[in-house]
């Protein structure tokens, strides 16, 4: 083998939201990594990608900078794209329990003996059950246009960090 075919590489392992993983993938390829494997982390939504790249590329400070400045924006970005659902569950969750503390007050109602309280506590607690799957579905479509603009911009931001990364290698 002559000098001038030697490569040596650099090794990265990194854990990323199942959902994400092609983004990532093209993103990290404009920093001149290569995947050699993609596992799926098993009972977790997430994939562990296993990257390689010349370990002497030209501006590998810069690209190295860059390349933190990109992994978070895909932080943020899947911060944001976990909030699509976490939000709406807890509001969900919420109407849920506030029928159901309306129901507790209807059984202690009828324990008491106090049927017309029963039967007055006990339709807003079937209201908040059955309320809370249409919460989910309304907080959520309302989460999805609050975020949509800021999902936008970080994952701009994210390419704009991979295109100056791909000018820095070409």
């Amino acid at each position: 083998m002559t000098e001038s075919t030697f490569v040596a590489f650099e090794y990265l392992e990194q854990q990323i939201p199942k959902a994400m993983q092609n983004n990532y993938i093209d993103g990290y390829t404009n920093f001149g990594w290569q995947v050699t494997d993609r596992t799926p982390d098993i009972g977790k939504s997430t994939v562990t990608l296993k990257l390689k790249r010349d370990r002497n590329l030209p501006e590998k400070a810069a690209l190295n900078r860059l390349q933190k400045q990109f992994e978070q924006e895909m932080a943020a970005a899947a911060g944001l794209e976990r909030s699509k659902s976490s939000v709406p569950t807890v509001v969900a969750m919420t109407v849920g329990l506030i029928g159901t503390a309306f129901m507790a007050g209807s059984v202690f109602a009828v324990t008491n003996q106090m049927v017309i309280l029963c039967v007055i506590l006990a339709i807003p607690g079937f209201l908040g059950w059955a309320l809370g799957y249409f919460s989910f579905n309304w907080a959520k479509a309302r989460r999805i246009e609050k975020i949509s603009p800021t999902l936008l911009r970080v994952y701009d931001s994210a390419a704009d960090y991979c295109k100056q990364a791909f000018h820095l290698l070409h």
